[in-house]
């Protein structure tokens, strides 16, 4: 179990972060909630969180998202620097892939309950 405190960036009306939150909540795990879209992550924080995430950058995208598709990201990201990326996601939350859960030395992007079960409860 973490003793630290964790950050749970989600969109309220989203399946799979009340999903995610539920799954927090029957473990009793603590964390703070932040809503994706009222309180955009900065791209120092997207920075931070990129590096601690070990992925590559596209996976920070909520690609299945209508925003993604509108603004032909697909076609896009190959060609953009990982610095534009993070300036592209700080300026509106739903192209951020949710929920993400933040801790000191990680990050987990989307939720997989194997996953979040492995790094959470070990």
């Amino acid at each position: 179990m973490p003793t630290e405190r964790l950050t749970a960036l989600c969109y309220p009306k989203c399946s799979t972060c009340k999903r995610a939150v539920k799954w927090l909540d029957e473990h009793g795990i603590a964390y703070e909630y932040r809503d994706i879209v009222r309180q955009n992550p900065t791209p120092e924080e997207l920075a931070a969180w990129h590096a601690r995430s070990g992925l590559p950058i596209r996976r920070l995208f909520n690609t299945s998202g209508m925003l993604y598709r509108q603004m032909g990201l697909k076609d896009k990201l190959p060609g953009m620097s990982n610095e534009e990326c993070y300036q592209l996601l700080s300026t509106d939350g739903m192209l951020v892939k949710r929920p993400l859960l933040v801790g000191s030395d990680f990050v987990l992007a989307g939720f997989r309950e194997a996953e979040w079960e492995q790094r959470l409860l070990g």
